[in-house]
């Protein structure tokens, strides 16, 4: 069984129809990549997932569970973490209050717990604070841990959301661009990183990509979307060869 399956799904804003028929499967600890210009319909697919969004037609299965059913704020719950186009941080915070923010859906203890800080709440906070510095170990952001997110470079925020995620111990991680706006040397960390996530963690991963080499280096699968609908699904390789593909990037050869 497969770990996340859209199933002839269709989403459609008034007359523009975003995602059309889509049909497809991301098995369990494989790096899936989803591929397209611009309004093909791929972040639409994260937000579905996200269930920001909701299709008028289709199916779609994580982990066994039908996720139409899943309210947005219980994604999480089911071991679903994604980051952002537009990074989504708490400026006025440092990397590690960021980071204990994804460790929310492992709350344990109640409010008045908290409150007094309890012996439980103690246990859980020392808990909470040692997986949020194996991940600050795992990312190499232990010279940023103690910074506010407003004075860091690009490129580490980046990196901060994708901590950030694995905060939540997720089964699957959506990278919505991870790498946009990179220089090279950033874009070549953030590689290795997703094969790390992968075999170290174990965690299966869904990128929306436009850096078709960050996608060549890291992808078991590649779905090539236009206009909502699939164009091709296969290895890297086939998909960047296939006619479809290549004319929806260059256009129809005469």
């Amino acid at each position: 069984m497969s770990l996340l399956e859209f199933k002839n799904v269709t989403l459609k804003f008034g007359g523009v129809t975003a995602v059309n028929d889509l049909s497809f499967s991301v098995e369990d600890g494989e790096v899936f990549a989803i591929v397209g210009p611009n309004g093909a319909g791929k972040s639409t697919v994260f937000n579905l997932i996200s269930r920001f969004y909701e299709p008028i037609e289709g199916s779609i299965r994580y982990d066994g569970h039908n996720l139409l059913q899943v309210k947005p704020s219980g994604v999480a719950a089911f071991g679903v973490a994604r980051t952002f186009q537009n990074i989504e941080l708490f400026e006025h915070a440092t990397v590690l209050q960021n980071l204990l923010v994804g460790r929310h859906r492992h709350r344990k203890t109640k409010l008045l717990s908290e409150v007094l800080f309890l012996p439980s709440a103690r246990r859980q906070e020392i808990e909470n604070r040692e997986k949020v510095e194996e991940i600050i170990d795992f990312l190499d952001l232990q010279a940023y841990r103690d910074k506010m997110i407003s004075g860091l470079p690009y490129g580490v925020r980046k990196v901060v959301e994708v901590a950030r995620a694995l905060a939540t111990e997720p089964k699957l991680l959506l990278l919505d661009e991870p790498a946009s706006g990179l220089s090279v040397e950033e874009t070549t960390d953030m590689r290795w990183w997703i094969d790390d996530i992968r075999r170290q963690m174990g965690i299966t991963v869904l990128m929306v990509e436009h850096d078709m080499a960050l996608v060549s280096g890291v992808s078991d699968r590649v779905l090539a979307m236009a206009d909502g609908a699939m164009l091709a699904l296969g290895t890297p390789a086939q998909v960047q060869s296939h006619p479809a593909v290549v004319e929806a990037y260059l256009g129809k050869v005469s």
